[in-house]
């Protein structure tokens, strides 16, 4: 008698089939709770810097997850106790900079290491992906010193200018491998048109990287935006402070008591750009990552 994964073909009815579906909503119950579960656990903190933010600060500390009274005041009130229009003047400058700055760099060296013949080019490709495992700190004094004497400590320009360098190695990884999916074709017969390889790179290949250049940009804005080491080394002046460092201030309130739920507040409205531009870019990003590290 012909047998299906050791099972006569004629015993499989449907008491079988009734028991291939329980187990597999058995499964998918097990899968649904499991990532609640997570999702929960990763969520606990969101909530709860919500719900401090509208605590009074001598309740800040206490367990119920719902503020009683609730003090909408507590969000005009960090707004107002700090310069805080200076510090998103700020952080805008150095975030859309350098994300553009790390959009177009990073983009033009992946081209380099997709599409061009050059001697060398894929060991130095693998010196790139080797830099991935050197902690940031390990160059971090040599860095200081550096632009320490070249003047451009106290400025912008060290938490801008390396963006626009090539310098993120995953960001090359990343567009190096969506390039290569990119049909050679299209590449040849632009060079046969007399296309040079700036204007190929130029008018072909970044509208046709719309995905990966989307997930570049949430990856880079994220970053900058959030970049709280960068400013705290090289911008001493307060006239200079990125709204990271400006949420420190909080720590040092009235009579030298930290403003808790003034910080909490304040961290809630500097969160706000970081989900909308997420939320705005999510279908890009799955597409990207659904299309890169497939190919070679």
């Amino acid at each position: 008698m012909a047998t299906i994964d050791g099972e006569p073909r004629q015993s499989r009815g449907v008491g079988w089939t009734e028991r291939v579906s329980t187990r597999r909503l058995l499964g998918s119950i097990v899968v649904v709770v499991i990532l609640g579960a997570v999702a929960i656990l990763f969520l606990a903190p969101l909530a709860w810097m919500i719900s401090s933010s509208l605590k009074p600060l001598a309740d800040v500390f206490s367990p119920q997850w719902i503020p009683d009274p609730i003090a909408w005041e507590n969000y005009p009130d960090a707004l107002r106790s700090s310069p805080f229009g200076v510090y998103t003047r700020n952080t805008l400058i150095i975030t859309v900079l350098s994300t553009i700055g790390a959009v177009l760099s990073t983009s033009a060296v992946a081209y380099s290491f997709a599409r061009l013949n050059w001697p060398g080019r894929d060991f130095l490709f693998g010196l790139v992906l080797a830099t991935m495992i050197l902690p940031s700190f390990v160059t971090l004094i040599p860095t200081y010193i550096l632009f320490s004497r070249i003047g451009w400590v106290n400025t912008f320009l060290p938490l801008i200018v390396p963006a626009w360098l090539g310098g993120n190695a995953f960001f090359v990884f990343l567009l190096r491998q969506f390039y290569r999916g990119i049909p050679m074709e299209l590449i040849e017969s632009a060079r046969l048109d007399g296309a040079g390889e700036v204007r190929i790179w130029w008018q072909l290949i970044m509208p046709l990287s719309g995905p990966a250049l989307a997930t570049i940009t949430i990856f880079a804005f994220n970053g900058a935006w959030q970049d709280y080491l960068g400013p705290l080394i090289y911008l001493h002046s307060e006239r200079l402070y990125t709204l990271q460092l400006g949420l420190t201030t909080f720590s040092a309130g009235g009579g030298g008591i930290p403003l808790w739920n003034w910080m909490m507040a304040a961290s809630v409205v500097v969160m706000l750009p970081i989900l909308v531009i997420f939320f705005i870019g999510q279908r890009f990003f799955l597409q990207s990552v659904s299309l890169t590290g497939l190919k070679g």
